[in-house]
């Protein structure tokens, strides 16, 4: 096995857990055939009031949020109740919800937009590149006091993005073929002018001068339209990490959020970020894209491929002194391990593929698992 570069370890973390908040976004799809179903507008017109369940660009998709939560219990619990709730009014109209980046069997092009007024001036401003946003992603969101540590936590965050990513791959099938890809979601969003990692932030003011830069070029019609890998929320005192495909089940969504939260609290307890090279960082996150964690990764520091697992053994390393102090570490070194032996989401479509010879079936697949 080929030897990650160590970074350097934290002596402290912080005193209490971050607060953390994850996004789902989910495809709508008939209950018979599969295929994607531009339902969004009936089946959250029965929702009950107390969850945070939202339209999202196209009528094809759903969106939950969890409340803010202190810890990974709270995180699973909440999204098993969104899911519960969204395959429950889903199931009225003779839908099912998917978590899977991508449709697997495709649906209309351009898709059927949210009636929203925002919504149609960004199809009028970027083309057929809505043609591309029927995806779905997986975001967390951690508490941050300030700016500051918001920008210090993005840097963070930038180093460990193709790994994350690989971990999170969930969508190797898209529009009735296998992509060759373990993200083909991840490639999907990325033509968007504002997409892809952020750049190394020297401050905050060195950060809304980026997102200035967007909004004056027009590649960003608004804040929300930053769509890097990671942002600080608009609305939110969080720093928004937005990286990664839709988790394939609850268990891989807390996941994420605990390692997440676990970088940012490594961040905060003032370990510098390295500052790897824009061009190191794209050409990881599309080997991550391409290979998930069954292929190889690229080593930021040093650049050479090594095998993903190891990156991934190397970041649970690397936080673990954060993980340990939130009470997480049991459940990430538990969790990277049967993912390790299970596969990742795309692992699990191929194999259901390969198995029943069908998409339909790999639809049915997930079904099942979300």
């Amino acid at each position: 096995m080929s030897e990650v570069t160590v970074l350097p370890l934290p002596r402290v973390v912080s005193d209490l857990p971050l607060s953390v908040g994850v996004e789902e976004e989910f495809l709508l799809v008939d209950a018979g055939t599969g295929e994607l179903v531009p339902l969004a507008a009936e089946v959250l017109g029965g929702a009950r009031p107390g969850l945070d369940l939202q339209t999202e660009i196209t009528l094809y998709q759903v969106e939950s949020a969890t409340r803010v939560c202190r810890s990974m219990a709270e995180v699973r619990e909440e999204l098993l109740s969104a899911r519960r709730a969204l395959a429950a009014l889903a199931g009225v109209h003779d839908a099912r919800i998917v978590a899977t980046g991508t449709p697997v069997l495709g649906g209309v092009y351009p898709p059927p937009l949210t009636d929203s007024d925002r919504y149609r001036t960004i199809a009028a401003e970027y083309g057929s590149l809505i043609d591309g946003l029927t995806i779905c992603g997986c975001h967390v969101h951690v508490g941050i006091p300030d700016e500051e540590t918001g920008v210090l936590i993005s840097n963070h965050l930038r180093q460990w993005l193709p790994v994350l990513l690989a971990i999170s791959a969930n969508s190797p099938f898209a529009n009735g073929r296998d992509t060759g890809y373990a993200s083909w979601r991840y490639l999907s969003w990325s033509p968007w002018p504002s997409a892809g990692a952020p750049p190394w932030f020297e401050s905050p003011e060195d950060y809304h001068r980026a997102t200035g830069v967007l909004r004056s070029a027009g590649a960003a019609l608004d804040p929300a339209m930053v769509y890097w890998d990671v942002r600080l929320s608009e609305r939110h005192p969080t720093v928004e990490l937005r990286v990664c495909d839709v988790a394939a089940t609850v268990d891989e969504a807390v996941l994420l959020a605990a390692l997440v939260r676990a970088i940012a609290a490594t961040a905060s307890a003032g370990v510098p970020a390295q500052r790897v090279p824009d061009l190191a960082v794209r050409t990881a996150l599309w080997r991550s894209a391409r290979d998930g964690l069954d292929g190889a990764g690229i080593e930021p520091l040093s650049g050479r491929l090594v095998p993903a697992q190891d990156m991934v053994r190397a970041l649970v390393d690397w936080t673990r002194p954060a993980l340990r102090e939130a009470g997480d570490e049991d459940l990430v070194v538990d969790g990277i391990d049967r993912l390790l032996v299970d596969g990742t989401g795309a692992v699990r479509q191929r194999r259901a593929f390969r198995r029943r010879g069908s998409l339909a079936d790999v639809v049915e697949m997930l079904v099942a698992q979300t």
